[in-house]
């Protein structure tokens, strides 16, 4: 069985408006150093991330702790919004009614799932039997469990805007999808 652990990234500074260099806050850098506890049981085989700074840094210090370098996908990076959107729940809401809107020098969600599921595939077909973990983003990671389970919508998106980090492990039998475990806050109470 493969096993891929997708974290999202911590909290970040929303005060920093660029997407791609925007850090952790103290609360999401105390966080990321806390994630290790929760893979020591865990053996993990490789990493991969969003190259954006926000999700690096997020699972660097589990990276660190297995002795692992992190490789880095433009693929996994999130949703190119196009500008900064003020109304962000309006926004967010017409994309997953519509998984073709998208606003001037923007992504699509269709978009967005598409390179982020051939950027699973790969992981997937290079490391069958083993357990990965992916530096991920809230958009994009939604996009992926909707791609292999349509219950994961709009609701669900809006459900987990507040839970930075969440874990998320999918596994699969050979290339094939077979179940979703998402490790609820309430069990990273002792931890975080």
């Amino acid at each position: 069985m493969t096993r891929l652990f997708f974290i999202r990234h911590a909290e970040s500074d929303y005060s920093i408006k660029d997407d791609f260099y925007r850090p952790l806050t103290s609360s999401g850098s105390f966080a990321a150093k806390k994630i290790p506890d929760l893979f020591e049981n865990t053996h993990i085989d490789h990493f991969y991330s969003s190259p954006f700074v926000r999700s690096v840094h997020t699972i660097q210090y589990l990276a660190n702790q297995c002795e692992k370098n992190i490789t880095l996908c433009p693929n996994l990076q999130e949703r190119k919004v196009g500008s900064w959107v003020e109304d962000f729940f309006t926004y967010a809401q017409k994309q997953w009614h519509n998984f073709d809107y998208k606003i001037e020098n923007g992504e699509s969600l269709n978009e967005v799932q598409k390179r982020n599921i051939n950027e699973i595939n790969v992981i997937l077909q290079n490391h069958q039997n083993q357990n990965v973990v992916i530096g991920t983003h809230g958009t994009s990671l939604c996009t992926i469990l909707n791609h292999f389970d349509a219950q994961f919508d709009f609701e669900y998106f809006q459900s987990i805007a507040k839970k930075m980090p969440l874990f998320i492990e999918l596994q699969f039998n050979d290339l094939s999808y077979i179940a979703m475990n998402e490790l609820h806050t309430d069990a990273l109470a002792n931890v975080l």
